[in-house]
């Protein structure tokens, strides 16, 4: 009876697709406002007279109060309510956006940065939770079908809009477009979206969450700042990396003895919800390092141009908004782990192709192979989204989705973290090996001979011979991170059979 009584007070028909769309442009301006930056950030740097590793604080410090804050408005969502905490979010990141468009020096930027982060916090797992609690059980697949039209927009047509920004504006810009898509969600979250019933409150456990915020800060200045401090050949890095293990300890110490843990352990006991964690943190791992990987391989190896690179990696958005449209639906009927291996096979492939170009990267080859992935990335992560929250319970919801946008963050810092350094480092290790093989002594290059350009026994010819020899140890390191990521994506697929199937709960 309660579930049939719940069922019927569920909005519908139209009044439920505009409920959807504002609860989609509520996490579209955090996602959007980072990829637009990202690609703004060279730009800042000389507007603010900042050094390369100033401005990268710009990212830094938001990204640090986005991953401490996050599980906080999950945590007091029950005492305050969801709908007014997307509110203040929103009104907060909108504000703060703006000052951070008007800010002439760096630490005024900072310090906005770092607010915007705490605001911009809420809105992903709020509008998660609130997006779910409007759509029956049954339709979970659609309603992230349409949230990952939101969510994927960003990371994948930002860059493209970001450097269209740079070209022809200024880095200002990619903090003022917050505010008209802000503006409109708020007031249309305002307006039509439910406000959560009433929620048993619980107390709050200030040193459960400051444990757990100390150690996500730690890690999260780790991952940011380690390729620039040389890992743990820094004191810092090593300092942190106790750090962080040490409060980590505390917190799941004091979450399995304290009668009112800050993060209730009880939703680990969700299979599905455990394996979807570690299924979206290498959604964020292979997203957010192919982001860093695929635009820069572009210009640099095959010589496109900033906005040509960019209006290529917007067919993955294309193709992975077309296909986000149609994947929900289609999980109705289909076994959503199908789907899941579908994507991630589907992905792998693609990435293994990227690992198969060479300086003579063909237009329509790229553009076509980024577009199978945009349908890969949608397949794989909107059945995801779907079964991690198909059999948890309405009132761990908001705690639910907090802790899972917090540790897709961290995929997304480590796949950027991880795949950078391991650019850079093969890179390097490459073009020590390829110079070592010029020399008079090798016989190819005595007895052949090379282009007079190249001319080993000039200035000029080492210079160009240089230049060669570093592209080519570049697209060698760039050759390895593919595959890398090919093969982590592969020895990943098993742990999807380790889902249940919420098909046949339902029909069960």
């Amino acid at each position: 009876m309660r579930q049939a009584a719940d069922a019927a007070s569920l909005p519908s028909g139209f009044r439920l697709k505009l409920i959807t769309i504002a609860l989609i442009l509520a996490p579209l301006i955090q996602v959007f406002d980072t990829s637009l930056l990202s690609v703004a950030l060279r730009d800042m740097q000389g507007s603010l007279s900042a050094t390369q590793d100033q401005a990268a604080w710009v990212l830094t410090s938001y990204l640090i109060a986005l991953a401490v804050m996050t599980p906080l408005w999950g945590a007091i969502s029950s005492t305050y309510g969801r709908k007014p905490l997307l509110l203040v979010s929103i009104a907060g990141f909108i504000a703060f956006s703006m000052l951070s468009g008007t800010s002439d020096t760096l630490a005024e930027i900072l310090v906005y940065r770092f607010f915007q982060g705490v605001f911009g916090a809420a809105l992903i797992p709020l509008s998660q939770s609130a997006l779910l609690s409007i759509y029956p059980r049954e339709d979970y697949g659609i309603a992230m079908g349409w949230w990952g039209v939101g969510i994927m927009f960003g990371p994948v047509f930002g860059p493209t809009l970001g450097g269209y920004i740079t070209e022809y504006f200024n880095w200002r810009w990619a903090f003022y477009l917050n505010l008209p898509i802000g503006l409109l969600a708020f007031v249309m979250i305002a307006t039509l979206v439910p406000r959560q019933r009433d929620t048993a409150k619980r107390p709050f456990n200030y040193l459960g969450f400051t444990m757990l915020a100390i150690a996500i800060a730690s890690v999260q200045f780790m991952l940011d700042r380690g390729e620039r401090l040389d890992w743990f050949s820094s004191p810092a890095i090593i300092i942190l990396s106790l750090v962080a293990a040490g409060t980590a300890w505390v917190f799941v110490v004091n979450s399995l003895t304290s009668k009112i843990p800050f993060v209730d352990p009880v939703i680990f006991r969700d299979r599905n919800y455990v394996y979807g964690i570690v299924l979206r943190i290498l959604f964020g791992v292979v997203l957010f390092s192919s982001l860093v990987l695929v635009p820069p391989f572009l210009q640099s190896q095959g010589g496109y141009p900033l906005i040509d690179s960019g209006i290529i990696m917007a067919w993955r958005g294309a193709g992975a908004m077309v296909s986000a449209m149609f994947v929900g639906y289609l999980l109705k009927i289909i076994d959503p782990r199908k789907v899941i291996i579908f994507g991630m096979v589907l992905c792998a492939f693609t990435m293994w192709q990227f690992s198969n170009y060479t300086q003579d990267i063909d237009w329509t080859t790229v553009v076509i192979n980024n577009f199978a992935q945009g349908i890969a990335l949608s397949c794989f992560i909107i059945p995801v989204n779907t079964v991690a929250f198909s059999s948890m319970r309405a009132e761990h919801r908001d705690v639910g989705t907090a802790f899972y946008s917090l540790l897709n963050n961290i995929g997304r810092s480590l796949g950027i973290a991880l795949f950078a350094s391991y650019l850079a480092r093969n890179t390097q290790a490459n073009h020590a090996i390829l110079s070592a093989l010029i020399t008079p002594f090798n016989d190819g290059i005595r007895h052949v001979g090379v282009p007079e350009v190249w001319n080993i026994d000039s200035p000029a010819g080492l210079q160009a011979l240089n230049i060669m020899v570093t592209q080519q140890a570049e697209l060698i390191a760039y050759i390895i991170d593919f595959r890398l990521l090919t093969a982590i994506i592969v020895i990943c697929i098993p742990l999807v059979f380790l889902l249940r199937n919420p098909l046949r709960a339902a029909r069960g």
